[in-house]
């Protein structure tokens, strides 16, 4: 098993108080703390397969206007996600499965580059974008648990969806298993890994009851299984995936800011 990362933005920022909000408020965090930002999305190849997990921002989204009051920054274009994904030796008729890990634009906006690939995601979200067709597989998590999470359903040997409600209320998670790691795509359950170590939820939710659930299982499954967790909004996510860095919650890494 090969997994990629699909670079499309870098230079980024987020403000703590956009990230660690979720719960307390934004006025309990540091609006002058920034983390750093970014946009990669990621590719699995099996040998049999070759499975895109999301699928990154619409090429036709405009460049970001930022001034001081803006939250979250996703940084400048670097590569429309086809050219990124070319320069890693794919075409669109390579692709044979995608997962998404929920609804939003910058997870969907290029789906439409791939009628030929079967797409994987929760029965929710599947209506929610009003998906239809078939090659679409609205996923009802009838393959029963996968370690300390209730439903998931296995897509090849070896790659699960797992469901993860919060974010959004269909929202998923992947897990791929090589090597003896387990590779955590989570989407958005924390949109930088400085949030995951503090145990903090960003303030984008629709159900927050549902995130804290999700994020509390996320880490006792980091906790007992060596993970390396990618993240799509921060180089954190392909800096762990270059590196194999398996996550120590007891031991975060010293941030590097923008």
């Amino acid at each position: 098993m090969e997994i990629k990362a699909i670079k499309t933005y870098e230079n980024g920022f987020m403000k703590q108080t956009f990230a660690f909000g979720g719960e307390e408020g934004m006025d309990k965090f540091d609006a002058s703390v920034k983390y750093r930002s970014s946009i990669q999305n990621y590719l699995i190849d099996t040998g049999d397969e070759v499975i895109l997990v999301d699928t990154d921002m619409p090429s036709e989204a405009p460049q970001m206007e930022v001034d001081e009051n803006t939250p979250l920054s996703m940084g400048e274009r670097i590569s429309d996600y086809l050219t990124a994904l070319n320069n890693l030796g794919y075409k669109p008729e390579d692709i044979t499965k995608i997962l998404i890990t929920h609804k939003h634009a910058d997870h969907t906006g290029e789906l439409r580059q791939f009628p030929n690939a079967k797409i994987y995601l929760s029965k929710t979200e599947a209506e929610e974008l009003n998906l239809t067709g078939d090659n679409i597989i609205p996923v009802e998590f009838k393959d029963g648990s996968y370690h300390n999470f209730e439903k998931s359903e296995r897509i090849v040997d070896g790659v699960y969806l797992i469901e993860a409600i919060g974010h959004t209320t269909g929202n998923s998670i992947v897990i791929a298993e090589d090597g003896g790691l387990f590779y955590m795509f989570h989407g958005d359950v924390t949109y930088t890994d400085e949030a995951l170590y503090e145990n903090k939820l960003s303030i984008v939710f629709e159900d927050v009851a549902k995130a804290r659930e999700t994020l509390d299982n996320v880490r006792e499954f980091i906790k007992s299984n060596p993970t390396v967790y990618l993240s799509t909004h921060t180089p954190l996510g392909h800096e762990n995936l270059e590196n194999k860095k398996v996550i120590d919650l007891e031991n975060p890494p010293q941030s590097i800011y923008p």
